[in-house]
C-alpha cells in the first residue's frame, strides 16, 4: 500500500544569527572602560552621582577585567542600557581623538625620565621607576581627549605627576613600605579634562598633585592653534 506523500514544508534560508548583547564574560577593552567612564562623568555633571560616588565607580572601572564587571556600574544611569553605551555628544571641543595604539611608556631604571612642556598627551601612559625617577608635567600639555589614565609603578624610586589646577584629578593605589598619594581635585567645569592616576609603590613614592598657579586658560584656542585651525 502506497503511503500518502505529504507536501514538503518550505525551509527558510539560513541567515546570520541576530546580534545579541555583548557576552558579559568577555574581556573588557580600553574602549569599553573609556565609554563607561564617560557615562559616569556625564552622570556626575547632571547631579546623578556625587563626587565621592563618581570617584569610587571610576576606580572600579579601571580595575574591571570583563564587560560583566562594567555593566553594574552604570545600570542605574540613563545612558547605561545594561551594556556599555556611548554617551551623547558633548559640545566641548577637544579635537580629534589620538589614534589607537600602545600606551606611551616612560621608564627610569637607575636614571630619570621626564615629560614636560607643550605636548599632546595620549589616553594612556605607563610610568615605571626602579631606583630612578619619572616626572610627568601636564601643566602645558594639550589634552586630545577628556580622560587620561596614568599607570604608575615605583620600586625604590619615584613617580611624580603634576597637573593644572583647573582640571579633575583622581586616582587609586597602594604604598608598600612607601607612599602613594593623589591630591583629589574636582574642576568646576564638568567638561574639563580628567586625569586618573593608578598604581603602586614599593619602598618608593608615587605622587600626583596640582601645580599651584598653573591653569588651562582656554583649551579651545590652544587646540585650534596646535592643530593649525
Amino acid at each position: 500500500m502506497d503511503l500518502e506523500k505529504q507536501p514538503q514544508q518550505p525551509v527558510a534560508p539560513a541567515g546570520p544569527a541576530p546580534a545579541g548583547p555583548e557576552p558579559v564574560g568577555i574581556r573588557a577593552s580600553d574602549a569599553d572602560r573609556d565609554r563607561i567612564a564617560d557615562i559616569l562623568r556625564e552622570a556626575m555633571a547632571e547631579g546623578r552621582l556625587t563626587a565621592d560616588e563618581h570617584a569610587e565607580r571610576v576606580d572600579l572601572v579601571y580595575r574591571a577585567k570583563t564587560v560583566g564587571e562594567l555593566e553594574p556600574l552604570v545600570r542605574d544611569l540613563p545612558a547605561a542600557g545594561g551594556a556599555p553605551g556611548r554617551p551623547a555628544a558633548s559640545p566641548y571641543t577637544y579635537g580629534p581623538e589620538a589614534p589607537s595604539g600602545p600606551a606611551e611608556n616612560l621608564v627610569a631604571v637607575f636614571s630619570s625620565s621626564t615629560r614636560r612642556g607643550r605636548w599632546r598627551v595620549g589616553g594612556r601612559t605607563n610610568a615605571f621607576a626602579l631606583f630612578g625617577s619619572v616626572e610627568i608635567d601636564l601643566t602645558e600639555a594639550l589634552f586630545g581627549q577628556r580622560l587620561t589614565v596614568i599607570n604608575a609603578t615605583s620600586i625604590f624610586g619615584s613617580v611624580e605627576v603634576k597637573v593644572p589646577e583647573n582640571i579633575s584629578l583622581r586616582g587609586s593605589g597602594t604604598g608598600i613600605f612607601g607612599n602613594f598619594e593623589v591630591d583629589t581635585l574636582e574642576s568646576a567645569d564638568p567638561e574639563a579634562p580628567v586625569v586618573v592616576v593608578n598604581g603602586y609603590s614599593v619602598f618608593g613614592n608615587v605622587e600626583a598633585k596640582p601645580k599651584r598657579g598653573k591653569l588651562i586658560a582656554n583649551l579651545h584656542q590652544q587646540l585650534r592653534k596646535h592643530l593649525g585651525r
